[in-house]
Parts: C-alpha cells; structure tokens; sequence
C-alpha cells in the first residue's frame, strides 16, 4: 500500500507531506544513508514486524517479497517500487514480507518507522543475502 503525499514551493522554499500517514502503530523509527549511489540492502523479513518507508532526500528502488516465499525459495511474487523525495509517498511493508532496497542517486536518504521495539525487532529477525533474488538490476527504457 502506498500512502500519496505532495510538495508545495513557493518563494520561502519547499514543504514535503503525507498527511494521511498515521503514526498510531509506530514504536520506533531509524534512517539509512548508504555510502553511494547503487549501493544494496537486502533481504530482511520479520513474521510480527511491519514497516513504513519514506525516502527524505534522493531515490530509492524499494521491493518486498512474501517471507515464506523466500523460505521456500519461490521468489514469483515480487512488489517493486520507486520512491522519491521529488513525490513524497509512504510504502507500508506488512509483517511477513522480506523487503530490501537499492539507492538509485547519490545522498539519498530512507527512513522506516517500525511497529516493533527494538528488541521486538531482533527476536523477529530473518535475512538473506543481497542476491538471494536478484531483482537490482537496472531496467533500462
């Protein structure tokens, strides 16, 4: 599900928004600012844990797959998304799905606010190599 935000500007600069994110569920929040450009975080699943996703500066290629999919090495139900800071939008990432991401420019900068605490989070944790499907290759038009 993705939650459609706007920007306005006008001569004193720029406002960015998602007025309909609510933040009743949140527990935590953390932010993510990769060394470069290209750069690949991926894959992370939790069974409990949801997350939303919010990209604050640059671009980002966001996918989420079904956790017992990936388990089960069946990787035919991929969701693929392209957040930007240039079209505020929150991704929401339900519990039970891995999820990773790739930044596509420079500085970008991605937040996701958790309905887990931390150590909820770490007794809820899968992973799996960058590559275990690899869907990060650019798609050139």
């Amino acid at each position: 599900m993705i939650l459609e935000g706007n920007v306005i500007t006008d001569d004193r600069g720029c406002v960015r928004f998602v007025n309909d994110f609510d933040f009743k569920n949140v527990k935590r929040f953390y932010q993510v600012e990769n060394h470069r450009a290209g750069f690949i975080r991926a894959w992370h699943g939790h069974n409990n844990e949801s997350k939303y996703v919010y990209v604050a500066k640059g671009s980002a290629l966001v996918a989420a797959i079904p956790l017992q999919d990936m388990v089960n090495g069946i990787t035919t139900t991929i969701h693929k998304y392209v957040l930007s800071a240039n079209k505020p939008s929150i991704l929401f990432i339900p519990a039970g799905m891995a999820n990773g991401f790739k930044t596509l420019e420079e500085n970008t900068i991605v937040q996701f606010f958790s309905t887990s605490s931390l150590e909820e989070s770490q007794q809820d944790d899968i992973r799996f190599a960058y590559d275990f499907v690899n869907i990060w290759e650019e798609d050139y038009r």
